[in-house]
């Protein structure tokens, strides 16, 4: 299939590891130009040397605890270089832990580090994407918009939150041509999902591995996804073949969820 991906630019939140740096190959791979995007220079520019060189691939050196600076950085990058008809947007989840137990700071950082960030991006890049009538954001978020995880209640409660801001914001810019849209990764082997067994084996006495096992489980797959699989499902929604898809939640996650 013709992704018709050549000539577009993309911008990867998090593109240092793990699901975002994923992404940001196989859009390189289908001919986009790609800026990354992460807080720590040192592993933007190893990940830089692995894209493919085909275009003229950059990066911008932020930290999503800012959002104002975040802006700013972005929006002075698109004067000088080129707008965005991409943007993936993706940063690492909250802490594991009972809601309950959630002081006011961890609702607030997470809130800052994800919904706001989330906005200012969209609002750095829409203008490029509106003159083109072209643009794709696409949310990394969680299944947990659909069925809570337990552990996770901080999460929880703030994926919740930028699923709607997604699709409020599909509603509102599918006339200029511009799709939102966000993928539910499943248990995908990345550095967070490391973490998460960690705290589930201290939690139950079981070994990492049982408790990986156990994970796997409740999988139909019984398996986690790699990185790249949600990587395909992302540049798809980046393409021209996924025009008329828009403001959906998109589990990647081998059958898990049991809702539809």
């Amino acid at each position: 299939m013709n992704l018709e991906l050549n000539n577009k630019y993309a911008l990867v939140c998090g593109s240092t590891a793990g699901i975002g740096k994923a992404t940001a190959i196989a859009l390189a791979q289908e001919g986009v130009q790609v800026t990354l995007i992460a807080r720590n220079e040192a592993k933007l520019k190893t990940t830089l040397a692995e894209l493919p060189q085909q275009r003229n691939h950059d990066y911008i050196v932020a930290d999503f605890t800012n959002p104002e600076e975040l802006k700013t950085k972005v929006t002075n990058y698109i004067l000088k270089n080129h707008g965005f008809h991409i943007l993936v947007n993706n940063t690492g989840g909250p802490a594991g832990g009972p809601v309950f137990m959630a002081n006011l700071d961890e609702f607030q950082n997470a809130f800052t580090q994800h919904l706001k960030c989330n906005h200012v991006l969209a609002q750095a890049v829409v203008p490029f994407m509106k003159d083109a009538c072209y643009g794709r954001i696409i949310n990394v978020i969680s299944t947990s918009v659909k069925q809570p995880l337990d552990g996770l209640g901080v999460s929880n409660t703030i994926r919740g939150a930028v699923a709607n801001w997604s699709k409020t914001l599909a509603n509102e810019l599918g006339q200029f041509g511009i799709t939102v849209n966000n993928v539910l990764p499943g248990a995908t082997g990345t550095e967070r999902l490391t973490e998460i067994i960690k705290n589930k084996s201290a939690k139950t006495g079981n070994t990492e591995e049982e408790a990986a096992n156990a994970m796997k489980q409740a999988v139909p797959a019984k398996r986690f996804a790699k990185p790249e699989e949600l990587a395909d499902a992302i540049t798809f929604l980046a393409s021209e073949r996924a025009s008329y898809i828009n403001g959906i939640n998109l589990p990647v996650d081998g059958g898990r969820t049991k809702s539809l």
